[in-house]
């Protein structure tokens, strides 16, 4: 039996490493890219409590008036946009992962969502979205129907 070393980060690096053939440890995009931005989408979590519903959304780098939440008929929307950090000439990157341009991302919210308390909160690159729950919440009845 052969022992293979396990090198977990090694497609990765490949990867990268193959968009900078002949370039020791620089990457850069094919020029045919540079030029385009791509599309990202802040990664989230949705969590419940008895009384509310919460949306952390990870937005580091993106300050808070770049950043809009709407709220439109029962769907919560987070959008805004990470600009391009300037370039600095005495500076030499060896490798640039972080995407910068516009983001959205939108989320259905259930019948029990009140959404006149809706408010949110940007800390430490993290924003904060809560979503009060209605306090009387109507449950429905099974209704038996006759046919006929």
């Amino acid at each position: 039996m052969n022992l293979m070393r396990w090198e977990p980060f090694k497609e990765a690096d490949d990867f990268f490493r193959d968009f900078a053939p002949g370039v020791l440890g620089r990457w850069r995009l094919p020029a045919e890219l540079r030029s385009k931005e791509f599309e990202w989408a802040p990664v989230a979590d949705i969590s419940e409590t008895d009384t509310e519903y919460l949306v952390k959304a990870e937005l580091p780098g993106v300050k808070r008036e770049d950043v809009k939440v709407t709220l439109d008929d029962g769907v919560l929307t987070i959008q805004g946009e990470r600009k391009l950090e300037k370039e600095d000439k005495s500076e030499k990157s060896h490798r640039v992962e972080r995407f910068h341009g516009s983001f959205s991302r939108s989320f259905g919210l259930p019948e029990n969502a009140n959404t006149a308390g809706v408010h949110a909160e940007s800390k430490d690159g993290v924003l904060n979205v809560r979503i009060p729950k209605l306090k009387t919440q109507q449950k429905k009845k099974a209704v038996e129907i006759s046919v006929k």
